[in-house]
Order: structure tokens, then sequence, then C-alpha cells
């Protein structure tokens, strides 16, 4: 695994703040954003008023509907979104990635919808990835026409195979390793300390550029206009929410800059629901029920601790 490297000391901290608080000013001359603008965690700046939105890695303006920054000099603390104070690199010159670890799902990861009651489709459906049920049985899957085939189910709707705690050995086993799984990839992102953005917008997300990083909400997610997560292809954002997460109809979650749905992971306590023809990215782990209305796609996972439902729907699992 790549190392990550930086700066962490208090006192490292304070004085490459006070120098990017200094430059910062200066810029205000040459970017509107002057005193709006936001420290990121790798040094870049968000501009306030969102004048650009160009690839955070080279260390450019990015859109800024970020809250702004404030800095503690004479401590060297910061808010969540300068935490880091530099931008690591690694020994060849090349950036190293930003955000926290990723979220390791296990034989989790195989699946495009697992959940642990229920999985339903309203046809016709696109799953590309496995679909599995347990400790619930193989009837707890419906609108799939499947057909059985010794130790899974197969159905033209999912390029992939079904899995269910009924299906002959060894699935039985290998549905509660990766129900498992799914649950302690939940409590992984559940837990991870230190958030570098915390109730970003109170929760009302949509317009947003987001950079990598850990994201905490205390309640309710909204995404009620399209969202940008922008970022290289090694880069990781986690998303912990308290809450459910609505994403309204027609809305899309779009990836800039090289970023992969592999590494974008929601951890949601309460229900989520996608729109009409709204579009997600990203494993979604969900303590309760996840739920696609019509036309919707998810290019990632959902792996619920209860139910998944989707109608007239398309999840994609991400390639490696």
């Amino acid at each position: 695994m790549t190392e990550r490297t930086g700066f962490t000391s208090g006192g490292a901290q304070a004085r490459l703040l006070g120098i990017l608080l200094l430059a910062g000013a200066g810029c205000a001359e040459m970017h509107p954003a002057g005193a709006d603008a936001a420290l990121l965690r790798d040094g870049s700046i968000a501009a306030g008023d969102g004048s650009a939105n160009n690839d955070p890695r080279d260390g450019a303006l990015v859109d800024a509907t970020l809250p702004a920054a404030t800095a503690d000099a004479a401590n060297g603390s910061a808010d969540a979104s300068v935490r880091d104070g530099a931008i690591a690199t690694l020994p060849d010159g090349a950036l190293a990635p930003r955000g926290p670890q990723p979220v390791l799902l296990g034989t989790a990861a195989a699946f495009a919808l697992l959940a642990k009651s229920a999985v339903s489709s309203v046809p016709t459906s696109a799953i590309t990835g496995d679909v599995g049920v347990s400790p619930a049985a193989a009837s707890y899957i419906t609108g799939f026409p499947y057909t059985r085939a010794g130790v899974r189910w197969t159905t033209p709707e999912v390029t992939g195979s079904i899995y269910a705690a009924d299906n002959d050995a060894p699935t039985p086993s290998n549905m509660t390793t990766a129900v498992s799984n799914m649950e302690t990839a939940y409590v992984d992102a559940a837990g991870r300390p230190t958030p570098d953005f915390s109730e970003l917008g109170t929760g009302a997300i949509g317009g947003r550029t987001l950079v990598p990083g850990l994201y905490k909400w205390s309640s309710t997610v909204s995404v009620l206009a399209d969202v940008v997560l922008a970022g290289g292809p090694d880069d990781v954002w986690i998303f912990q929410i308290a809450g459910g997460l609505t994403v309204a109809a027609n809305t899309s979650m779009t990836l800039s800059g090289g970023a992969r749905a592999q590494n974008v992971f929601w951890q949601v306590a309460s229900p989520v629901d996608f729109g009409t023809s709204a579009h997600g990215e990203g494993t979604i782990l969900c303590a309760a029920a996840i739920t696609l209305q019509a036309g919707a796609s998810v290019h990632g996972r959902l792996l619920a601790q209860t139910a998944v439902h989707v109608a007239m729907s398309s999840v994609t699992v991400p390639t490696p």
C-alpha cells in the first residue's frame, strides 16, 4: 500500500499555514475569491465564489462552494479543510493519494446488490455484478426471472450470479461471510475519526464540487442538484451520514479529474432513496433500506443491512 506523507507536527502546520494565509491575502487582488477562499487539506484553495473548477490536484483553484477555512497560527491548528497543510509527494515526484484510506469490502465487493432480508426489482433492471441475500432465502429475491443452477441462480437481468442462503453448498457459508464483510465495512466507515468536513451545507450538498476527504453529518443529507467529486484516480471520499440520503430526481453525481467510483463510500444510517432517473457514484453502505426509483442508476454497489429495491434501474460494480 502506498505510504502517504505530509507535515503532521503542530509547529510545521502553523508555519506553513501562516505562509499560506499571507499568500492568500496577496492573491486576493488576483482572484475574486479573496477572503472567501478556503484552504483545502492539500494546501490548494477553494474559491468562495466558485470562480474556478480545475483539477484540485495541481494546486489550482477549485469550485468553491466549500466553507471558508479558519486557522490558528499560534497552535498550528486549522479547520478540517486544511488538516494536512501540505501536498504529499512520492519519491518519484508524483502526487500521493489524498483523503482517508479506502474502506475494505472483502467478499462483499463482488456484489452489486447485497441485502440481509430482501432484494426486489421492477423489471426490467440491468445489474452488472452479483446479487445476494442472507440469511434470507432465494424466495425473498423478487422481480427477477431467475433459474436455479446449483450453487447459484441466473437471470437475463443480471450479468453475474444470484446467491441466497438456501443455495447448495458452499454458497450459504460464502453468503454469511459476504454479509459479515459488509457489516464490518459499515462499522469501519462509520468509525473513521477526525472528519475533514463537518455538517457541510447543513446536509444540502447539491451544486457543490467535493474534494477528497472524510465528510460527516449528524442528520440527513440531500442532493437536490448535481454534485461533482473532483480528484485523482487514487483519491478517496468517505461520507458519514447519521441520517438518510436523498438524491432528487434527474440529479447526478459525477466524477472528474480521474476520480474513480471504487474509491467513493457512502455510510448511511437511515434509508437511502434515489429519485427517478437520478445517478450515483460509489459504494453505499446502509444500515437500513436502499431504493432506486424508475430509471435511477448507480455506478457502484448497494449494500444494505435490510433490503434493496430497484425499479427499471441499472447498477454496475466499478472495475478495479
